[in-house]
Formats: structure tokens, sequence, C-alpha cells
């Protein structure tokens, strides 16, 4: 379960990814029983926008998931991702047990030698996880031709794709 901003970047580089089965937007990390994505682009349900990503380990392996995820985001900067400004925006990594916890870590440690400033990802025990409305799956692939996808995802796969070409389909 993953967040760094919102979760259509994400979503569109996860979907392209071999090994990857299945990418759900959603929302977790807050306060409110049914958050919808009106309230937490308030703020005030203290959710992330979060992806939830399940793969095949035998095709593709966790570090480049993780990868993937510190290419797609700027995890140096709290709270806010380009223009998304807001706690729901922030980087952030939920994790299942401490096995992962431990994974997420030390993932942590490997992306700081890339990043000059200090990574602010927020690794948090998961709580509930709320599927996101309809129109936010699967966005990018629905949608290639509109504006934030054409100005803000595509330059975020094109970044994924000189990191990780082998591990992206076109």
């Amino acid at each position: 379960m993953l967040g760094g901003g919102c979760f259509w970047c994400l979503d569109a580089i996860y979907q392209k990814t071999k090994g990857v089965t299945e990418v759900v937007s959603g929302y977790t990390g807050g306060h409110t029983e049914n958050p919808f994505y009106e309230a937490v682009c308030s703020g005030t349900t203290g959710h992330a926008e979060v992806v939830a990503v399940t793969f095949d380990e035998e095709v593709v392996p966790e570090d480049v998931i993780l990868g993937l995820f510190f290419a797609a985001h700027d995890p140096t900067t709290l709270n806010r991702q380009g223009h998304d400004v807001g706690t729901q925006y922030r980087s952030s990594m939920f994790y299942r047990d401490e096995q992962q916890k431990g994974l997420f870590e030390a993932a942590i440690a490997r992306a700081q030698e890339d990043w000059r400033d200090p990574i602010v990802t927020e690794v948090a025990q998961l709580g509930p996880f709320h599927r996101a409305e309809e129109y936010h799956q699967d966005f990018y692939a629905k949608h290639p031709e509109q504006g934030y996808c054409q100005v803000i995802i595509n330059p975020k796969l094109a970044k994924a794709r000189k990191y990780y070409a082998q591990w992206l389909a076109a």
C-alpha cells in the first residue's frame, strides 16, 4: 500500500509494470470510516491517496516495485507532490507486518542515496483500506489524452522507464 501524491500517477506506472496483477486506487491512514474523494481532498479525513499493488514476485522483485515507487514521486517533500498539496498527498508506505515494515525501511535507506534532501516518507501500520470511486480506477489507461495525464503522468512514466525499462510495458 503506497502513497506518492495523486494515486493516478502510481496507478499508471504499476499498471504498466510486468508482473503486477492488480492495482487499486484508494484511501488509508485516516480517521473517518467511509472516506470519499471530496472529503479526502479537503484534508480533514487524515487519509492518504494510495494504491494497493498486487504482484507476482516470481516475475518482478519487490525491490523493483519499491524502486519504482521512489522513481515515481519526490519523497523529500512533506505533504505535497508538485501542485498537489495536503496530507492526502503525503509520501507514505503502509505495512501489513513487521517484515514488510523492515523492507520499506530498507527501501528508504537505498533510495536516500539518490536524493540530496532527506526522505520524509511516512512508514505506518496499515489500517482499513477504502477503494476509491470507480472513475479513479485505471484513470490513465482510460484518459491518456487528458491534460493531467499529458503534463504530470507522462513525465513520471518516462522517468520510470529510464531506470526500469526492462520492467515496464510500452
